[in-house]
C-alpha cells in the first residue's frame, strides 16, 4: 500500500500525473457541489433544516461515509477501477485518462451553471470509457462483465428509489391516521433531517468510492501497475477525496439544493422522510454489492416517487423532464467528450 511519501515521491518525478491527479481532484469538487448538495435538497425544500446547516451536515456525513465504508468494503471502487483497461503504455494511459478528467469536469461545471443536478457518477463512466476506447482503437479496453453493473445499477436507481419512496408515502398516512397532525408533522420533520444525513453518507460511501478509485488509477498507471496490485486504499487517499469533496459541496451546493428541493417538487415532511429512507436503503444495497449507482439518480426517483404517492400533479414534471434529458445525455455526451479529447491529447502530448 502506497504511502503518502512515496506518492509525493511519484509526483515529484511525473509531472503529468500531477496534471491528472489536478483534473481528478477538480472531478471529486464538482461532485460536492452537484451531487452531494443533491443528496440533502428534500429537508430545506420542506424547512425542516436550514440551507447552511443543510451543507454543513453533508460536508460532515459525506467524509464520514467514504471512509467508514471504506474500511467495510471498497466493492464499487473495484468496479470502477476495473471497468476499463488503458493499455500498456504508462504515458497514453496517463493522457486518456486526463482527457477523460476534463470532459467529466466540463459537464458537470455546465450542469451546475444551470442549477440541473446531473450525475457526475455516469458523466465518470462515460469519460472513462470514451477515453478508453481511444486508447484501445475498440472495445477492448472496456471490461464488459464490469461495465454491464453499470446497467444494473441504473435500473435499480429508477425503479427502486421511485417505488420505495412511492409505497412508504403511502403507508405512513395509514400508519399516522390517528395521530396528532402536529405532533406528526414535527416527528416526520426531525426524521427527515436524520433521514437525508443517511443519503449524505451513502452519497460519501458510492461516489466517494468511484472518484477515489480514479485517483488511485492514475496512481497506478504513474507506476505500471493495476489497482489490484497497489494494496489497497490508503487511509491518506479516503481523506483527501473526502476532503475536495466537503470543499465542493460548502462552495456550490445551494444551486442545486434550490432546483430539486424547492423547484422540482413540493413534498410534506413525511414525504421527504419517505424519499430519504429509500434513496438511502438503495444506495446502501447498491453500495455493498458493487453496483455503481448514481446518488443523484437514486435519491431524485425517490423524491418524485414520495410525491407522486401523494399527488402527481405535485411534482413539478418539466423540472423533472429537464433532468431525465441531462442523464439520457450524459452517457453519450461525456463519451464522445472523452474519446475526441483523448485522440487530441494524444496527438499533442
Amino acid at each position: 500500500m502506497i504511502s503518502f511519501e512515496q506518492f509525493l515521491g511519484v509526483l515529484s518525478t511525473n509531472p503529468f500525473l500531477v496534471i491528472v491527479m489536478l483534473l481528478v481532484m477538480g472531478t471529486i469538487f464538482v461532485n460536492g457541489a452537484t451531487d452531494a448538495a443533491n443528496a440533502i435538497a428534500e429537508p430545506v425544500g420542506t424547512r425542516s433544516i436550514d440551507v447552511d446547516s443543510a451543507i454543513l451536515m453533508s460536508v460532515i456525513c459525506n467524509f464520514v461515509g467514504l471512509v467508514a465504508m471504506s474500511f467495510i468494503s471498497t466493492a464499487v471502487a473495484d468496479t470502477i477501477s476495473g471497468m476499463v483497461d488503458f493499455g500498456g503504455d504508462t504515458h497514453s494511459a496517463l493522457i486518456a485518462l486526463a482527457a477523460a478528467t476534463v470532459g467529466i469536469v466540463a459537464w458537470g461545471l455546465g450542469a451546475w451553471a444551470f442549477g440541473i443536478p446531473t450525475s457526475e457518477s455516469h458523466a465518470l463512466i462515460a469519460g472513462l470509457t470514451g477515453g478508453a476506447l481511444a486508447v484501445s482503437g475498440g472495445l477492448d479496453g472496456v471490461n464488459m462483465g464490469e461495465w454491464v453493473k453499470v446497467v444494473y445499477g441504473l435500473v435499480l436507481s429508477t425503479v427502486l428509489g421511485f417505488l420505495a419512496g412511492w409505497i412508504i408515502s403511502k403507508v405512513i398516512p395509514i400508519a399516522c391516521k390517528n395521530a396528532d397532525r402536529r405532533t406528526a408533522n414535527n416527528f416526520f420533520g426531525r426524521m427527515q433531517v436524520l433521514g437525508a444525513a443517511g443519503v449524505a453518507l451513502m452519497h460519501g460511501a458510492q461516489d466517494g468510492q468511484k472518484f477515489m478509485s480514479t485517483a488511485m488509477l492514475a496512481i497506478a498507471l504513474s507506476l505500471n501497475l493495476t489497482v489490484g496490485e497497489m494494496g489497497g486504499f490508503p487511509l491518506w487517499i479516503m481523506v483527501l477525496c473526502a476532503a475536495v469533496m466537503a470543499i465542493g459541496t460548502a462552495v456550490g451546493g445551494k444551486k442545486i439544493i434550490k432546483k430539486v428541493g424547492m423547484e422540482m417538487v413540493r413534498l410534506d415532511k413525511y414525504q421527504g422522510f419517505a424519499a430519504s429512507v429509500s434513496a438511502t436503503a438503495s444506495l446502501l444495497i447498491a453500495t455493498l454489492t458493487g453496483l455503481p449507482v448514481s446518488t443523484t439518480h437514486t435519491k431524485t426517483a425517490a423524491i418524485m416517487g414520495a410525491g407522486a404517492a401523494k399527488d402527481p400533479k405535485s411534482v413539478n414534471w418539466g423540472v423533472a423532464k429537464e433532468m431525465v434529458l441531462t442523464w439520457v445525455c450524459t452517457f453519450p455526451g461525456c463519451g464522445i467528450i472523452g474519446y475526441v479529447l483523448a485522440k487530441l491529447f494524444l496527438v499533442l502530448f
